[in-house]
This record gives structure tokens, C-alpha cells and sequence, in this order.
């Protein structure tokens, strides 16, 4: 264990010194900070250091400083210590949570505790009175104890999933998952009716049941099952990044793969050829009653069968395009062009840029008792009242294209097209949108001038396209800053500032903010994501570049100096806005 500061002052003073008081005497913080940061404490319940480190009054490293010298507390480093199961058992994990401590080491009838705020009596007190011990408290950093007793004492989902097979049969002869001898796949031979039986034990139901609630108390869009060699691992995607939250035991691949398989009502015998299917679940979450869907995808690899699944709750969609993070002046360009009578509107940017809510938020402004709204996607993903919506089936021949036929003969008046893939139905498309109807399609590009490049690849005369497409909308989605720990941090030199693409009347004055990490964000800082918009109006002067066959490069250069605001622009202004990190608009745009 690494002792990292001491002090001879007497333990004592605890007893005799507030902490505000001294913070006050010291000039760290004014009178008037205290009692704000008092009253901030009264309506929050935390600890006055907490609340001071909120309120951004002084840091972490300050307040572990001021302890250590006048305290004489020690500040230990808890990565360095190896605490024996003895001293562990001492305290129960619900009050180390509770308290956030950490029992570090017992000699004699004296417990050291590694503690946030060890100028805490209560705390103090009741940790005497759990233990019959003298408690000789450490200071430590809150994130250090969080992650040592999630070491120590197993993380919420260690605790989960203990429970789902504590009642897991085991044969007399089973050998230690550790040391199981894999096959290759052709030696396998497995019994779909054995499959089936194991996919309906109760901790198999149990496992699968937690996995997916956990998804949607997580946050998680996606959630990936992956079985490998020797492992079989569950990672989470929660605002956009992937996350390892459970490796179950590898011998429980199959009855886990069997019993989604089941759920989806996908064909579990079969596993040679990729599945696709839906599970839909009813639960309870924070006390509210909750209806979510599934998209299941099955993909056989070397190991076994990968799953990925997407969690479609509507509760999510944000119909409300200002939250979702557009420009003023953007927004007023997008409303414009989807309330035209006609015309072309396509929203472009990779797999999970939430173009799908974009459009749904679009058509849910448009949808109207008088309004003909009819839809083709391949996968429906959410049901919209009063909204006809079709779900694409390529093998039967319901494609895109089929669709789109079919709906001009059902009297539309807007129509919205999950994806141009070819020229057939851009085609289709396009003479929609050319004879009185509304078309809302989205394209796989990597920005808003780019887009016009791709339908002249796919075939489409330019004077078609500038006729007929009103407006281009190229997005990404970045991580927000956790307002919870949100901190402002040191901004990167002037001419990095440059750089990155702020303009010099910006750079001066620019505060710059991260998350620091806590238990809303799970250390990561970052909480939720927001929209990042490059709208271009297909305007008279961009319709000419068009219709002349430009490059895209001269083509964004037309489009900015008629008042586009690029993707990095529009991270760049949410930075400025205290909404996201330099690091998010870096790794999803281009200057």
C-alpha cells in the first residue's frame, strides 16, 4: 500500500475544526461561497465538500490537500493496496456503497477506512459501532473507492448475475468452465429439442430477462452477445461507445443464443445463415410500466452465433427538433423545406447518426387528419399513428422500388422512403417528388455536398437533381458533457484553437468543459448526445453548381458562402455552447 501524504496534526482536531470554517480561514473559498454551497447541502443532502467541488468553488486535489495538512489524515492510493478477504468481510457491501468507503487494513483493534470525507463523525461513529473497532480514517479519491469496492465486493451485475445461478444445476462430473475443451464446429452435434430445454431453464430465462432490462436501465442503444474461444462476452453501446458489462460462463453459450432465438422467433436449429427477428417485453423500470422492442440480428461466426441487439423504445424519440440539437438557422432552413408541397428532402450520415428520428420528428410535424402520410422501411422501427407504414420484404419482392410504384397509386401526399439503394427507386423518387408530392428519404453519405455526387454516380441527371431536391441534411451525433460532473478544464492553445476551425473573435475568452467522471455518467463524463446538423438549401446558386457538374469540394464552397453551417461548425458551436468536448467534435467531423 503507497501512503501518499501524512501529518503529524492529532486526529482531534476533526472533533474541533469544521471543515467550511477552515476553508474560510485558509482564503480557499469566501464567506459567501459557504453559505451557498450550505444551502446547496441542505437541498441536496451531500457532504459540504461535495457540494463545494458542484458548485466548482475548489477541486478535489484542493479539498485532499487542505485534510491532509490540517487533519493529519492520510491520503492513500487504494490502486496500490491489496486488501485480505478477512478485512472485507468487516463491513457489508451496502454500507460501503452507502458511505462510499473502503476497509483497508486491520491492526489489532484499529480498522483503516478509506474515505472521501473522513472529517464525517456520523460516519465515523457508525463504522465504530459496526466493527467494535478504532477507526483510523484515510482519505482517498471518490473515484479510487468507487472502483475498490467494485474490486472487492463485485459490481451490481457480479451481484445479478450470482443471484441468476444460485440455483444452477450442476452435474457431478461437470468440468471447470476455465478448462473446457472447445470443438471445432463440425464435431459439434447439438439436438434442437436439447436446445430448446436448456433455453427454457429458469437461470437461463433469468440471465436473458437481466440482460435486457439492464440494456434499458443502462441507456443502451445496442446491446452485442459475442462468443469467442474461450469467453462469451456482453458489451453494451451507451452513447455511441461500446461498453464490456458481463462475461458469462462460456458453457452457457448455446442455451443463451437458443433462448433469444426463441424469443425472436428465429429458427434455432438453423445456424449456418444470418436470422433476423424482433422480441417485444413489458416491465417495470423506476416504478413506471414500459413497452420496448427488440431488433434482433443473428450472425454465425468462427465461435458460435454473434447477436446484436437494438433497442427500439419510442419513449426515446425526440420529436422535438430543437433538443435535438439544430441551429437556429438550420432549423428554420429543414421546416421550410419539408413544409413545401413537393419536392425532395434527404437526411445523410452512417448507421446510428439518428437520421431515423430526424425523419419521424419531420413526419410527425406533417402528420395532420389531412394529410396522406405513407412510409416504406426495412425495418419498421417504431409505430407512428396515423401514419402507413410498410415494412419492405425483399425475398417476396415487396422492394423499395415495388413499394414506391405501389404508393403512387394510393393517393400520397408525402411519402417517406427508408433508403435509396439504387437507381430504380431513386428514380421513382425523384418523378415523385417532381409531380406534387412531398419525398423524405435518407442516403449512407459522409456529408451534405457529397450527396448530390452520389445520386449523379447512381445515374441521375444533374438538371433532375437540382429540380427536384429542396434540401440536404448531413448529421452525426456527438456525447453531451454529464451535467452532473460537468467541470471547466484548460483549453487547448490559440493557434490549436485555429486549427480546429474557431474563428480569432472566438478563441478569445472560449471556456472549455469535460466530465470528470462519476456515478450518473459511470466515470465516463459524458451523458446523453445531441445533434450535429449540416443543412443545405438547394438554392439558386447551389442549383446552377449542380446543373454545371461541379466536384463536391467547389460544391460545399457554393453552398457556405449561401449560409451553410458545416458539421464542424456546428460541433464547434456546441463546444462554445458547453453542450460537448473538443475531443467528441474532433472524432466525428472534418475540418
Amino acid at each position: 500500500m503507497q501512503i501518499l501524504d501524512a501529518s503529524p496534526t492529532p486526529l482531534g482536531a476533526f472533533k474541533t475544526t469544521r471543515l467550511g470554517d477552515l476553508l474560510v480561514a485558509g482564503g480557499i473559498i469566501t464567506a459567501e461561497q459557504l453559505e451557498k454551497a450550505l444551502n446547496y447541502q441542505r437541498s441536496k443532502g451531500w457532504r459540504l465538500g461535495v457540494c463545494l467541488i458542484k458548485l466548482g468553488y475548489l477541486t478535489e486535489d484542493i479539498l485532499h490537500s487542505v485534510l491532509t495538512r490540517q487533519f493529519g489524515v492520510s491520503l492513500v492510493d487504494l490502486s496500490t493496496c491489496d486488501v485480505e478477504p478477512e478485512v472485507v468481510k468487516l463491513l457489508p457491501r451496502e454500507c460501503v456503497v452507502r458511505y462510499q468507503v473502503m476497509p483497508v487494513r486491520r491492526s489489532g483493534n484499529v480498522l483503516s477506512v478509506a474515505m472521501n470525507d473522513p472529517n464525517d463523525v456520523l460516519v465515523l461513529d457508525d463504522l465504530r459501532f459496526r466493527t467494535g473497532c478504532k477507526i483510523d480514517p484515510l482519505l482517498a479519491h471518490e473515484s479510487d473507492i468507487r472502483e475498490a469496492i467494485d474490486k472487492y465486493y463485485g459490481t451490481h451485475k457480479d451481484l445479478e448475475l450470482k443471484k441468476v445461478f444460485v440455483d444452477m444445476p450442476v452435474a457431478a462430473n461437470e468440468e471447470d468452465p476455465e478448462n473446457l475443451q472447445l470443438l471445432a464446429e463440425e464435431d459439434v452435434s447439438l439436438d434442437p429439442e436439447a436446445l430448446k430445454q436448456q433455453s427454457e431453464e429458469a437461470p437461463i430465462i433469468r440471465l436473458v430477462n437481466f440482460i435486457l432490462v439492464d440494456s434499458l436501465r443502462s441507456g443502451a442503444s445496442d446491446v452485442h452477445i459475442e462468443p469467442f474461444e474461450r469467453e462469451l462476452r456482453v458489451r453494451f453501446r451507451i452513447d455511441g461507445v461500446l461498453k464490456t458489462v458481463m462475461n458469462p460462463p462460456i458453457k452457457l453459450k448455446d442455451a443463451i443464443t437458443s433462448r433469444i432465438k426463441i424469443m425472436a422467433k428465429a429458427n434455432i436449429s438453423e445456424k449456418r445463415v444470418p436470422q433476423d427477428g424482433r422480441i417485444r417485453i413489458r416491465t417495470r423500470l423506476e416504478g413506471k410500466a414500459k413497452e420496448i422492442d427488440f431488433r434482433v440480428s443473428v450472425l454465425p461466426t468462427l465461435f458460435g452465433e454473434k447477436i446484436v441487439l437494438r433497442l427500439l423504445d419510442k419513449g426515446n424519440l425526440m420529436f422535438d427538433m430543437v433538443r435535438l440539437g439544430f441551429e437556429p438557422e438550420s432549423l428554420k432552413k429543414f421546416e421550410r423545406a419539408i413544409y413545401k408541397p413537393f419536392g425532395m428532402v434527404l437526411v445523410t450520415g452512417p448507421t446510428g447518426s439518428g437520421k431515423t428520428n430526424t425523419l419521424y420528428s419531420a413526419i410527425s410535424q406533417l402528420n395532420k387528419p389531412d394529410t396522406n402520410i405513407m412510409t416504406a422501411e426495412d425495418p419498421v422501427e417504431f409505430n407512428l399513428f396515423g401514419i402507413n407504414q410498410v415494412q419492405i420484404h425483399e425475398q417476396v419482392g415487396l422492394t423499395f422500388a415495388a413499394t414506391l410504384r405501389s404508393f403512387l397509386r394510393q393517393d400520397p401526399n408525402i411519402i417517406l422512403v427508408g433508403e435509396i439503394r439504387d437507381l430504380e427507386t431513386a428514380e421513382i423518387a425523384i418523378k415523385a417528388s417532381l409531380t406534387g408530392h412531398l419525398v423524405l428519404s435518407t442516403l449512407h453519405t459522409n456529408d451534405a455536398p457529397s450527396t448530390i455526387s452520389r445520386l449523379l454516380n447512381m445515374g441521375i441527371e444533374p438538371f433532375l437533381v437540382a429540380t427536384s431536391v429542396q434540401l440536404i441534411c448531413a448529421q452525426r451525433l456527438v456525447r453531451r458533457i454529464c451535467k452532473n460532473c460537468k467541470q471547466e478544464t484548460q483549453a487547448p492553445s490559440p493557434a490549436a484553437l485555429a486549427e480546429l476551425g474557431f474563428e480569432p473573435q472566438e478563441i478569445d475568452g472560449l471556456k472549455v468543459f469535460r466530465g470528470a467522471g462519476c456515478k450518473v455518467c459511470n466515470g465516463s463524463g459524458y451523458k446523453g448526445r445531441v445533434g450535429l446538423y449540416e443543412v443545405m438549401e438547394i438554392t439558386p446558386e447551389v442549383k446552377e453548381a449542380i446543373i454545371m457538374n461541379v466536384t463536391s469540394v467547389e460544391l460545399k464552397k457554393v453552398a457556405v458562402a449561401n449560409g451553410m453551417i458545416t458539421l464542424r461548425r456546428s460541433g464547434l458551436q456546441k463546444v462554445r455552447e458547453e453542450v460537448t468536448t473538443i475531443e467528441e467534435v474532433v472524432r466525428e467531423t472534418v475540418h
